[in-house]
């Protein structure tokens, strides 16, 4: 492959579905946004009114986002299910009465519905279709199934995903301890209970008790 095309290659397929399903659900009603590929915690999913302002243009225009960390393990119809998930929010936004930010009201939910999508705050069946986060299953048979199954028809394909990042906690076997009076060092389990041999000195000095090594806590 050309490597020069690669971010041609995956923009304009998203910006592909986003025209089909625009025509096939929406009837060519929604209006152009700007699609982009980020990864924010805990979501698949944005969608954030007038984002972007024009440098040339005097226009604003909303930004869907797509989490390219939730792609692995999911289908292309599951991912681009999540394109069509913030596109009920875009119709909102342009027709509807859209809620405090990111809430999913009632209105949305009807729209999702309608769409072949059902949203659920669990994932499942049963789930509350409104609320703060809300995520959906597609409905099978629904007009949502039946449109991806066109566009798959016609060889659309997503190319790339992020690679998983695999975290690994080393664990600590051994402490250091330090002794307040001299500074002597020793290492020993976590939990340990130590006294300072240089400060002891075969019974004759002073008892004192080394102190561990406070470390300091990762952020990832």
């Amino acid at each position: 492959m050309n490597r020069a095309v690669i971010t041609l290659q995956e923009y304009q397929g998203f910006q592909r579905a986003y025209d089909f399903f625009n025509i096939e659900l929406f009837g060519g009603s929604l209006p152009q946004v700007l699609v982009t590929l980020q990864r924010h915690a805990n979501t698949r999913g944005y969608f954030s009114p007038e984002r972007f302002k024009g440098r040339i243009e005097k226009a604003a225009v909303h930004e869907l986002a797509l989490n390219p960390d939730t792609f692995t393990g999911r289908t292309d119809e599951m991912i681009l299910s999540t394109l069509v998930h913030e596109m009920c929010h875009v119709w909102q936004e342009t027709y509807g009465e859209p809620s405090r930010r990111g809430y999913h009201n009632r209105q949305w939910a009807g729209k999702m519905r309608e769409v072949g999508l059902q949203p659920t705050a669990t994932g499942e069946a049963g789930g509350m279709e409104t609320g703060q986060a809300v995520t959906h299953f597609v409905i099978p048979e629904g007009r949502f199934s039946k449109a991806y199954a066109k566009l798959a028809d016609t060889g659309f394909q997503l190319h790339w995903q992020s690679l998983p990042v695999a975290w690994s906690a080393k664990k600590t076997s051994k402490n250091k301890f330090t002794c307040p009076e001299c500074g002597q060092n020793a290492w020993a389990k976590p939990g340990a209970s130590l006294i300072c041999g240089q400060c002891f000195k075969s019974g004759e000095g002073e008892i004192r008790n080394m102190v561990p090594e406070k470390r300091a806590k990762s952020v990832i």
